[in-house]
C-alpha cells in the first residue's frame, strides 16, 4: 500500500518509493518548520545543508571513490523536488554545491578531485561565481582576470550577485586568462579573498542568505585548481548548467506543487454562497487544468533527468524542462492567491513565499529567454543537418 503524507498521494513517483518517502519524511520533520523564518531572515540554511548531507544527498551522484553514493540524477532530481514543496531556498542551496561539485568532478585534474569532492559528503558549502556586474548572464568576456606564474595561478577581479556566496567555504570562478575565459577552483580562506554584500545584494524571492560580491586581490592559487583546460571554461559551465538545469526545474516543481496543495486543502475548507469553493465548477477547472500541466512537466523534467543518466545530449531537454517549470511554478503560485482570496495575500501564509519563489526562479539559473535561445540552436542545428 502506497505512503503519503498530505496530498503527496496525486503525484507519482518516478524514482525508488522508499527514497521519495524519506526525503517527504525529512521535509516535514526538518525543513517545513523553519521554511518561513529562512524566507523573513534571507539566510543561509547551514544547519539543514548538514543535515541533508548526513542522508547522503549533497553528494549522492558523486562517484563513490570520492565519498559519494554514485546514484542517479532521477534520485537526486527527486529529493530536491521533494525538499523544495517546503523550502526552495533549501533546494537552492544544495543546487549550487552540486553545480561546484559536477564541474570539478567532469574536468578537475586528479589531486583537484582528491583535494576537494570528499569534503562534499561532509556538507561543504560551495558556490558557482560567474557572474559579473558589468555582464550579467554575457560570461563570453570578464573583467576577472587570472595569469599564470612559476607556482600556479593569480587571481583578481571581483564577481557579483553570487548566490550562496553568503556561506560557500569553496568557489568555482570563472576568470579570463591569456587564451579565453578559464575555471578555477578557489577556497574562501586563501590570502586575497573577501566578500561583501552591496546594497543591491537582497532578493524578494529564493532568499539564502543575500548575494555576495567575491573580491580576488592578487589570489594565488595552485596550478592544479585550473579545472580542465585553459581557455575552456565557457564550454566546461555550460555543460555544468545544463546538467543542473534538470534539478532546477525540480525546485520549480516543488513550489508549484506545495502552491497547489496548500490551495487545493483550503478551498475544500471554504465555504460561499452556501457551499464549499471547491464545489464551484470554475474552481475545479482551475485545478484540473493545474495539475494536468504539473503531471505533464515533471514527465519532462525526469526525462531529461534519465537523458544524463543515459548520456544524452541534454541541453534541449535540460533547458525545456526549466523553462516550463519555472513558468508554470509562477502561475500555480499566482492562481494560487486569486483562489484562496484575501486568505492567499495574508503575510501570515506562505502563498506570497510561493509567488516570489516562482518568479525569481524564471530568471535565476537560466532565465526565460536564454532557455529559448538554448533550445531555438538545438531546433535549427537539426533542420540544418536534415537539409544536407
Amino acid at each position: 500500500m502506497r505512503k503519503g503524507t498530505d496530498l503527496q498521494h496525486l503525484w507519482r513517483d518516478h524514482v525508488d518509493e522508499r527514497l521519495a518517502l524519506e526525503a517527504r519524511e525529512f521535509t516535514r520533520e526538518h525543513v517545513a518548520p523553519v521554511a518561513d523564518a529562512l524566507d523573513r531572515d534571507d539566510r543561509y540554511p547551514l544547519n539543514l545543508v548538514r543535515l541533508t548531507a548526513d542522508r547522503g544527498w549533497n553528494s549522492m551522484t558523486l562517484d563513490p571513490r570520492y565519498g559519494g553514493e554514485g546514484r542517479p540524477m532521477t534520485e537526486l532530481l527527486a529529493v530536491l523536488e521533494e525538499l523544495s514543496v517546503a523550502s526552495a531556498i533549501l533546494g537552492i542551496s544544495l543546487i549550487t554545491i552540486f553545480q561546484s561539485q559536477r564541474c570539478i568532478e567532469l574536468y578537475g585534474e586528479e589531486s583537484l578531485k582528491e583535494r576537494y569532492l570528499p569534503r562534499y559528503a561532509g556538507g561543504l558549502p560551495a558556490s558557482f561565481a560567474l557572474t559579473e556586474d558589468g555582464h550579467g548572464s554575457d560570461i563570453r568576456t570578464l573583467d576577472t582576470k587570472a595569469h599564470r606564474t612559476d607556482k600556479g595561478w593569480v587571481l583578481n577581479g571581483e564577481k557579483a550577485f553570487i548566490t550562496s556566496g553568503a556561506a560557500a567555504e569553496l568557489f568555482v570562478v570563472l576568470a579570463e586568462t591569456d587564451v579565453g575565459v578559464s575555471t578555477f577552483a578557489v577556497t574562501k580562506d586563501t590570502p586575497g579573498v573577501s566578500s561583501y554584500q552591496g546594497h543591491e545584494a537582497e532578493t524578494f524571492g529564493l532568499r539564502n542568505g543575500p548575494h555576495v560580491n567575491l573580491v580576488l586581490e592578487d589570489v594565488e592559487v595552485p596550478a592544479d585548481h585550473l579545472i580542465g583546460t585553459e581557455g575552456r571554461g565557457l564550454k566546461q559551465v555550460m555543460v555544468t548548467l545544463a546538467n543542473s538545469r534538470t534539478l532546477a526545474a525540480g525546485i520549480s516543481l516543488g513550489i508549484a506543487r506545495a502552491a497547489f496543495e496548500g490551495a487545493l486543502k483550503y478551498v475544500d475548507t471554504r465555504s460561499a454562497f452556501g457551499t464549499k469553493v471547491l464545489d464551484f465548477q470554475g474552481i475545479q477547472w482551475y485545478f484540473a487544468e493545474l495539475a494536468a500541466q504539473i503531471d505533464a512537466t515533471r514527465l519532462l523534467t525526469y526525462e531529461a533527468a534519465r537523458d544524463l543518466d543515459a548520456g544524452r545530449d541534454i541541453a534541449r531537454s535540460s533547458s525545456s524542462a526549466k523553462l516550463l517549470a519555472a513558468s508554470l511554478a509562477t502561475k500555480v503560485a499566482s492562481t494560487a492567491v486569486q483562489v484562496c482570496g484575501a486568505h492567499g495575500t495574508r503575510e501570515t501564509q506562505p502563498f506570497g513565499r510561493y509567488l516570489r519563489d516562482a518568479k525569481a526562479y524564471e530568471v535565476a539559473g537560466g532565465s526565460a529567454e536564454v532557455l529559448k535561445n538554448t533550445v531555438a540552436k538545438s531546433l535549427v542545428k537539426a533542420v540544418r543537418v536534415e537539409d544536407r
